[in-house]
């Protein structure tokens, strides 16, 4: 019996469990236990994998430590049990097989993404680096906050007129012999003409 369930001892421990039944028959159980490398599987699928790599289904990893029984008289057990074991065996070797397949073209898949997503990351950093339109952009972005970030004049220098006021300026007017002039030389005449008058008187 142990020399057909060794190859299946060798990649896992097993609990067997024999009770005895009414009518003189007998139950035998075989059941493989659970090893930490089986849930470890999906664990390597990431949130940036998922839409890419498919998990394990868990009914396939609950397959590996599915249980075998075997009910019978005493005789039929002894006659029954080697070959019944033979075949549990094997079939645990192909599950087991096909596991470790998935597992390796899990891990391949999740390399092969990761490598590919640090390359994009890469090449648009170096994109970035050497367009001279984002450069542009970027100086100026910030030769705009700079400007922002400096006080307008007439904040710090009361000599300096507020936004939206303009500097009064002087009013042209008609001179008295049609010259174009403004009201400063008008008054300015005025005065003279009143000397002159003065003076005469």
């Amino acid at each position: 019996m142990f020399a057909e369930l060794y190859p299946l001892l060798a990649q896992r421990s097993l609990t067997i469990t024999v009770a005895a039944l009414s009518k003189g028959e007998i139950r035998i159980n075989v059941m493989p236990h659970s090893r930490p490398e089986d849930a470890k599987v999906n664990d390597q699928i990431t949130y940036s994998h998922k839409d890419e790599v498919a998990r394990i289904p868990e009914a396939a990893i609950k397959a590996l430590t599915t249980p075998i029984s075997l009910t019978g008289t005493a005789e039929e057990i002894d006659l029954r049990l080697s070959s019944v074991l033979l075949e549990f065996v094997e079939s645990h070797k192909q599950l087991q097989c096909s596991f470790e397949r998935a597992s390796e073209e899990i891990a391949a898949a999740v390399k092969t993404i990761d490598e590919r997503n640090k390359s994009k990351s890469k090449s648009k950093t170096a994109n970035s680096k050497s367009d001279p339109k984002l450069e542009a952009k970027n100086k100026s972005d910030h030769e705009a906050s700079k400007a922002e970030d400096t006080l307008p004049l007439w904040w710090t220098n009361s000599a300096v007129p507020p936004p939206g006021s303009a500097a009064p300026e002087s009013v042209p007017v008609a001179n008295a012999d049609g010259s174009a002039g403004n009201k400063e030389s008008e008054k300015i005449q005025e005065v003279t003409r009143d000397a002159g008058k003065s003076n005469n008187s």
